[in-house]
């Protein structure tokens, strides 16, 4: 194997730091990882960035070693990286690179007065896990840090930075900082000078630069290398893509980046992305982002997907153990989401919300984990489990009805992508039940993310003079992928359907249980 003939996709996700080496036939052929969770610390979920700086170094760690493991050779160069992260956020730098305040992750529902006004002004959803929802909540705070902010990013900026030097991120990425305008790929000017107005702050002076998908974001340097790889293995002079969040990973993982395309992305929390053909009205459920190559995209994001299940999984993987039968937990998962088709349509009146956090869509500033059922309820495993299964994917379902019922946008490709998809066919229907069309996966849709983002590194590196990203994926990357699709019967669209109107109804007592526990 020629390694320059490789490209490596690492992102850094809500539960796991995960690395892709991909060959030159687009194919996953090595990977590492590194399992991480945020911390409520202060009020802020946040992770340390010495947790971020040992976890990325662990993961490149054990990519190397599967690598050494599998063709024997020692991983000292690639053809291109590419780095990707959870987007939005808020990491502030003083002109020296000192970090000025705590990371503050998309999980935070602390900025709902910033955003509100900013949408006001904008007549733009602002969402309040934006990056400039998160500075003007600062300003808004008196926060002393403010004055000192010489550089404003996201996590995944910010680890591009540190390999590469360059203060740039990919459209994608900034459209979760500030709104884009699609026709110039870059920060919608008018905007920016609503904003210069209202606070006196340029945020051309301290918003990382705006790249297209394809252009190059610099190259690895020897510092950078040795961030990644403290071992001074990987060599320097590597090229790096620009960054991206892990929505626009999310769009090349599952060849969705042409208008009437979409995919949903399932895990620690989930969202849904259309490529539009048109100009929307402004929803606070609906974000406004773009394709990594800058075209428009409604992205329906919720706080919360699948934290819920894994609690209550590893809740009975305890149980399993307690009585001297141990279960893989891999294993376990895969059993008990196959039980969730035997369960009732509507999960026979049982209920739950999976809302660790706060959640937009239904305007819920602090979440609290809820089961609840009625006294006549068919309490059993598989009803028990679906009803997890749904609940994950409630909060979606009410965004999604705005994209295709009020806003009427077409959606002619579904894909899913993400752990929730890894048990055969349960997730994917449960989808389809929830969208009401068809859904399909990849055999890649485990890989998620860093499959995408080394993509996105394999676009730069490997293009035609001209080519655009969504030509490569048609032609380059998925003109022989194996997929499955599958539809959802009518009686799954019925259940889903009058589960979903029992959990509109029933939203008062999880805000309650938010006041009073």
């Amino acid at each position: 194997m020629e390694l320059k003939n490789t490209v490596l996709g690492i992102e850094l996700g809500s539960t796991r730091i995960k690395a892709v080496l991909i060959n030159e036939r687009h194919l996953p052929i090595a990977s590492g990882d590194f399992e991480w969770e945020n911390q409520l610390v202060n009020g802020i979920w946040t992770y340390s960035m010495d947790m971020v700086h040992t976890g990325l170094q662990t993961c490149f760690a054990n990519l190397k070693a599967d690598v050494k493991a599998k063709f024997g050779l020692e991983l000292d160069t690639v053809g291109a990286i590419g780095v990707s992260a959870m987007m939005h956020g808020y990491l502030p730098f003083d002109k020296d690179g000192k970090q000025l305040a705590e990371f503050r992750t998309w999980r935070n529902t602390i900025t709902g007065e910033a955003a509100g006004s900013l949408t006001a002004l904008f007549d733009f959803n602002i969402p309040q896990r934006w990056s400039i929802a998160h500075l003007y909540q600062a300003i808004l705070n008196g926060e002393e840090h403010v004055k000192n902010i010489a550089y404003l990013t996201t996590l995944a900026g910010y680890i591009h930075w540190q390999l590469t030097g360059e203060k740039l991120m990919g459209v994608g990425e900034a459209s979760g900082m500030f709104p884009i305008d699609s026709a110039k790929c870059d920060y919608d000017e008018t905007m920016l000078q609503k904003f210069r107005e209202l606070t006196g702050i340029d945020l051309r002076m301290i918003l990382p630069k705006v790249v297209s998908a394809g252009e190059r974001g610099g190259v690895l340097t020897a510092e950078g290398a040795k961030f990644l790889d403290p071992s001074g293995v990987l060599q320097p002079g590597i090229p790096v893509a620009p960054c991206e969040g892990d929505a626009g990973t999310g769009m090349a993982a599952t060849n969705s980046v042409r208008p009437r395309t979409g995919n949903v992305s399932a895990g620690t929390s989930d969202f849904a992305m259309i490529v539009t053909e048109k100009p929307l009205g402004v929803h606070r459920e609906i974000d406004m982002v773009t394709t990594p190559d800058g075209a428009p995209v409604a992205m329906v994001h919720c706080n919360n997907c699948t934290s819920d299940i894994n609690a209550w999984v590893n809740l009975l993987s305890e149980f399993a153990e307690a009585i001297g039968a141990p279960q893989a937990k891999g294993a376990l998962f895969t059993m008990l989401f196959k039980k969730a088709l035997e369960g009732d349509a509507d999960c026979g009146g049982l209920l739950s919300y999976n809302y660790f956090s706060g959640e937009g869509v239904t305007d819920l500033d602090e979440g609290r984990p809820l089961f609840a059922r009625t006294p006549d309820a068919k309490f059993t495993l598989a009803n028990f489990m679906r009803t997890h299964i749904l609940s994950a994917l409630s909060t979606l379902k009410i965004g999604l009805d705005i994209l295709t019922q009020t806003e009427q946008v077409g959606i002619d490709k579904l894909y899913g992508h993400g752990g929730f998809f890894k048990t055969p066919e349960v997730g994917q229907r449960m989808l389809s039940a929830a969208v009401g069309a068809p859904v399909s996966v990849m055999e890649t849709a485990g890989e998620g993310g860093p499959y995408g983002m080394a993509l996105l590194g394999a676009y730069m590196l490997w293009k035609d003079e001209g080519e655009s990203l969504a030509d490569y994926l048609d032609n380059k990357v998925f003109a022989g992928a194996k997929s499955s699709t599958l539809m959802a019967d009518a009686a799954d669209v019925d259940g889903f359907n009058r589960f979903l109107s029992r959990y509109k109804k029933a939203l008062a007592v999880e805000k309650l249980a938010a006041e009073s526990i």
